[in-house]
């Protein structure tokens, strides 16, 4: 058996989002900013799309700019306010469990005389909104939380942190890369002004993403060519990749909740009938999480063993990040959570998905059961 465990990491493109995609490869191939027929059906389909990504989080179509994807999303965020902002101020609070899209844009800015702060977490993996009140300063620009972890799932308290920064006029971005379109999202209720997205996280295609930008926020293109999406990012729109991303989160809304709740259950056997080995431990919050995480650490093992072991019996899963999946240091998420480097350095993160059943479940368990215990015999 094949089982399939790495749905933070991407997920297959849905059947139905490829046919939606299909036809602007070849006979509606046109340039959305082309004047002629072919380009205005192009342009019609790009808008579209708009329409559907601005439905699924409560915003306006004209506040959504695609981009290559969330890495971009993050830093057109990121560098596009602080580029705009720099006058006013060069203060950023980031937290120290984001992604690497949000933190190394914060550090190539530390590097031009921006000052950046890295809000801690608890033991959950959960940011104190008290916290990032206490990091806010007269010349901070930009708060950057993320919505949900991608290694760990645990939630954060976006709205509390919304309140925060509009009490005090800061812009503030969320990367909800992985929240969108598996848990509900409303910009207006998060109190965002700049939310990160990606279509391959939720059955669309790679390589397309969206930046919202809330109408008025300060905002410095950072990809410059073309006027292409209102001036705030320039290039040929990839009208097939917006097609299916668009497509995707219509279909993920539409079955949003039916498939939160099938999901949350099998998370939840998983975590109950896997801390039934010994020696395992659960990474996160263990109920405020994303509804298909699960981050174990396993006492006398490392995560490249743990990740080959399950590959051979044909269990895909992860150490956390895919962008960081070369690394043999432990994470840095783990890390800020307060673990051990030994127990960071045990770790597996298997994330559920759409076509995850009962008995791959069972696969799976039974696989990570013989996996675990083959280590330490061999240890």
């Amino acid at each position: 058996m094949r089982v399939y465990l790495d749905h933070a990491a991407t997920t297959p493109v849905d059947p139905r989002v490829l046919e939606a995609m299909l036809p602007f490869f070849s006979e509606k191939a046109g340039n959305a900013s082309s004047l002629h027929a072919y380009g205005q059906e192009a342009r019609a389909a790009v808008e579209e799309a708009r329409a559907e990504v601005a439905r699924a989080i409560g915003a306006r179509p004209s506040e959504i700019v695609f981009t290559s994807g969330a890495t971009e999303a993050d830093n057109l965020a990121i560098l596009g306010v602080a580029l705009a902002s720099r006058e006013r101020g060069r203060h950023i609070i980031t937290s120290a469990i984001e992604h690497h899209a949000v933190l190394e844009p914060c550090r190539w800015l530390a590097r031009w005389g921006y000052e950046v702060t890295y809000v801690p977490v608890g033991r959950d993996g959960i940011v104190d909104p008290e916290d990032v009140r206490r990091a806010v300063r007269s010349d901070t620009i930009l708060i950057s939380i993320m919505a949900a972890n991608n290694e760990v799932g645990t939630l954060q308290p976006v709205g509390e942190i919304g309140r925060i920064a509009r009490e005090r006029g800061i812009p503030f971005h969320s990367d909800a890369t992985q929240m969108v379109g598996a848990l509900p999202v409303d910009v207006e209720a998060l109190g965002v002004d700049l939310l990160s997205m990606s279509a391959h996280k939720r059955y669309g295609p790679k390589g397309v993403g969206a930046l919202y930008v809330r109408t008025g926020t300060p905002l410095v293109p950072v990809q410059r060519g073309g006027s292409h999406e209102r001036g705030r990012r320039g290039g040929t729109e990839n009208v097939p990749g917006i097609v299916g991303m668009g497509a995707a989160f219509r279909i993920a809304s539409e079955g949003m909740d039916e498939e939160r709740s099938r999901l949350t259950a099998l998370r939840d056997r998983m975590i109950r009938e896997a801390l039934a080995i010994p020696g395992a431990s659960l990474n996160g919050h263990p109920t405020q999480r994303l509804p298909n995480n699960v981050n174990l650490s396993f006492e006398g093992t490392d995560s490249q063993s743990l990740i080959i072991g399950l590959d051979l019996r044909g269990v895909a899963a992860s150490s956390g990040s895919a962008c960081t999946s070369g690394s043999l240091e432990p994470s840095h998420v783990l890390l800020a959570l307060g673990l051990p480097p030994e127990r960071a350095s045990a770790a597996v993160r298997l994330t559920l998905g759409r076509h995850t059943t009962d008995a791959e479940v069972d696969y799976a368990l039974g696989a990570l059961r013989e996996v675990v215990a083959r280590l330490r015999e061999a240890a």
